[in-house]
């Protein structure tokens, strides 16, 4: 059941990308592209989840997680420190 929650979060967070992305190709307001680059990186620590938690739950991956997250959330910070 769990690794069921876990897919449909990497899901999500790989539409809400793709969605973010498509809009900012419409509109091109740069705010979009830092979101959409946000939840790259957030899909990427979900993915990083189920291969840790699902795969080989032996080794802990939870700093490369923590990591992966950090990284993702780095453009969005800055895209709004950028654009205020």
């Amino acid at each position: 059941m769990a690794e069921s929650i876990y897919v449909l979060c990497g899901a999500t967070s790989v539409a809400c990308a793709l969605l973010l992305f498509r809009a900012f190709a419409r509109t091109g307001v740069r705010l979009l592209l830092w979101s959409s680059l946000c939840f790259v990186g957030l899909a990427l620590n979900n993915l990083i989840l189920i291969v840790d938690l699902v795969f080989i739950p032996d080794f802990d991956l939870g700093i490369y997680r923590g990591l992966v997250a950090m990284a993702g959330l780095a453009p969005l910070v800055f895209g709004l420190v950028w654009e205020s």
